[in-house]
């Protein structure tokens, strides 16, 4: 069930007073029902500020993680956009309503099967889903503009940077899994320096190699 009016405007004003103030980010999270990628028991939570499970023991992050992490990556119109850590679809949604090709790859396939079928009922035909490795990128449709990464690595990926195009951008959380992770923004100068940003303590599962059981 989409959320009431009140539900939308709370939802909107805590997204603003922890840091998001972008519009066009404001907006594309307005327009992407976070209740759609919910399931279960969860649902009627889905407009609070928390992260909730998903399966194959995996998260969907808290809006206003989400939004700060969008926000932080810049999307242009035009860009080309890379998101590492499928999840349940919600992040990739929020992109696809900003950026003009969206592909993001989980390592789970019950995760990306769930994800297309939400993606293709909502109508977004910018965004390819894709079972793989992701800690590998996508060699194949590479460079990208920007590229978001929705589980912490120890350091920067180095396929992940290798694949960014001078001027572009990627948002990662780094850290190890059991300790406080940092949220950096690496920014990729058109000479291929990289310049890295802290941005704020997060907490999210870590990147692993290799396919999901599922």
């Amino acid at each position: 069930m989409p959320p009431d009016a009140e539900q939308q405007m709370q939802f909107l004003y805590t997204l603003r007073t922890r840091g998001v103030t972008d519009p066009r980010v404001l907006t594309a999270m307005e327009r992407t029902d976070r209740g759609l990628f919910v399931d279960g028991i969860f649902a009627d939570r889905a407009y609070q500020d928390v992260p909730l499970p998903i399966a194959s023991g995996q998260t969907i992050s808290q809006p206003s993680v989400v939004g700060l992490m969008t926000q932080a990556l810049a999307v242009h119109p035009r860009d080309k956009v890379l998101e590492v850590g499928t999840g349940s679809g919600y992040q990739a949604a929020i992109l696809s309503h900003l950026g003009r090709r969206i592909y993001t790859i989980d390592r789970h396939r019950r995760l990306t099967r769930t994800a297309q079928e939400r993606i293709e009922a909502l109508g977004l035909t910018n965004v390819t889903v894709m079972t793989g490795d992701g800690s590998h990128g996508l060699p194949d449709q590479a460079p990208f503009d920007r590229i978001m990464v929705t589980a912490a690595a120890e350091d920067p990926p180095g396929p992940l940077l290798a694949q960014l195009k001078p001027g572009g951008i990627m948002v990662v959380p780094v850290g190890q899994s059991d300790s406080v992770q940092s949220l950096i923004k690496v920014t990729k100068s058109e000479s291929g320096q990289f310049d890295y940003e802290e941005l704020r303590e997060v907490r999210f599962v870590p990147l692993v190699e290799g396919l999901g059981s599922d």
